[in-house]
């Protein structure tokens, strides 16, 4: 399971506008997309579906921009942010691409791979927003290099 570009870009403007909005500040699409790297265009697109899978919301209006609520940073979960623009993660998928592979009929990597995939499918099902964007803030972590 790797994320998408469409899905890097979608965590990392999540983070920022958490990141922000704990410090009580709105974020708009020029500055989400200038620190996430990604063209304003994409970044739209983007921003449109974390609003859509209620991760963000969207404040229009001359103060308005990108926003999180803060109460709700530790029950938005990193599977919720990949859901709303990925969709759902096939757990069965090869990662080699494999229409077949199973413990029966393995890959060649499948062995290696699945042990992988289980720690990643509890990464994002157990990573809340609140500790990404406490992490940014804090200075531990980084959202561009």
């Amino acid at each position: 399971m790797i994320f998408s570009k469409a899905c890097e870009y979608g965590i990392r403007s999540a983070i920022y506008i958490a990141q922000r909005s704990l410090n009580n500040e709105r974020c708009n699409l020029k500055d989400i997309s200038k620190e996430v790297g990604s063209p304003e265009a994409f970044t739209a697109k983007i921003l449109q579906l974390l609003v859509k899978g209620n991760i963000v919301k969207s404040v229009k209006g001359p103060s308005g921009g990108f926003e999180v609520s803060v109460k709700e940073l530790k029950k938005i979960k990193l599977i919720d942010i990949v859901l709303a623009i990925d969709g759902e993660i096939d757990e069965k998928k090869c990662v080699l691409g494999l229409k077949k592979c199973s413990e029966d009929h393995p890959c060649p990597v499948h062995s290696i791979y699945k042990h992988i995939k289980k720690d990643l499918l509890s990464m994002v099902h157990n990573t809340s927003l609140s500790e990404m964007s406490n992490s940014v803030e804090a200075g531990l972590t980084c959202l561009k290099i």
